[in-house]
């Protein structure tokens, strides 16, 4: 008596590795984390680099006003490619602190003229 061979369609069985295809979805994602991660890093070095110029600006600023004046430190600060948004000067006028903007960048300084 033969028994006939018969198949059953409800149950497949992969060939191979089951967990094929899962390193690719783990390495996509590594490589997503790591450009967000560049990308951050960027943002924050251009923001290091403009803060640092900033100060750069304000620091000439100050030097130029505190020996010839707000005309000075507004000319040096616009030199350095800032714009001069404040300008002190001391009673005796022997110190002068500025105020630059470049960039979306804020910073001060604040020099002494030497007696």
């Amino acid at each position: 008596m033969r028994v006939p061979i018969t198949h059953d369609h409800s149950v497949t069985h992969r060939r191979g590795n089951p967990n094929c295809g899962q390193a690719v979805v783990v390495l996509l994602a590594v490589v997503v984390l790591i450009a967000v991660v560049a990308a951050g890093v960027a943002t924050l070095g251009v923001r290091i680099l403009r803060q640092q110029q900033a100060q750069a600006a304000a620091d000439a600023a100050a030097l130029a006003g505190v020996e010839s004046g707000q005309s000075a430190a507004s000319e040096m600060a616009a030199r350095n490619g800032a714009v001069l948004t404040s300008f002190r000067s001391s009673a005796d006028g022997m110190t002068v602190t500025v105020a630059v903007m470049l960039e979306g960048e804020s910073a001060s300084a604040r020099a002494t003229r030497a007696p």
